[in-house]
């Protein structure tokens, strides 16, 4: 399994960054809505973040706001094409499958279940 965290971000406006661990860097997505709610959340893909964002909170460099640990844990994936990707989270928050799609040109996650922690 391999490690994800989702980070509150206060810059530019505040969202959460969906980084998911592959190959030694991040694949990243901003999500404008909390990432464990039940309807579809519209999400940004972004380029790939260091691996530091692993255990990192605090400021960031260049102005950009500052960032706080919302979630953290291992995930795999279950399924991936181009334009989709499903996984399963293990998190404190976040504990379930959640799915990335790629629709009409943008991102969206949606939140599929969750169990108890």
């Amino acid at each position: 399994m391999f490690r994800f965290v989702i980070l509150d971000h206060d810059f530019p406006f505040p969202h959460f960054d969906l980084m998911l661990e592959a190959g030694g860097r991040l694949r990243t997505w901003r999500l404008f809505g909390p990432p464990n709610d039940s309807r579809e959340i519209r999400a940004e893909a972004l380029g790939d973040h260091r691996i530091e964002y692993l255990d990192y909170e605090g400021p960031l460099s260049g102005d950009r706001g500052r960032v706080v640990r919302w979630d953290s844990g291992s995930y795999a994936i279950l399924e991936e094409s181009p334009n989709r990707i499903l996984v399963m989270l293990d998190g404190r928050r976040c504990r379930g499958t959640g799915e990335l799609r790629e629709e009409r040109g943008g991102w969206v996650w949606i939140w599929h279940q969750s169990r108890a922690a």
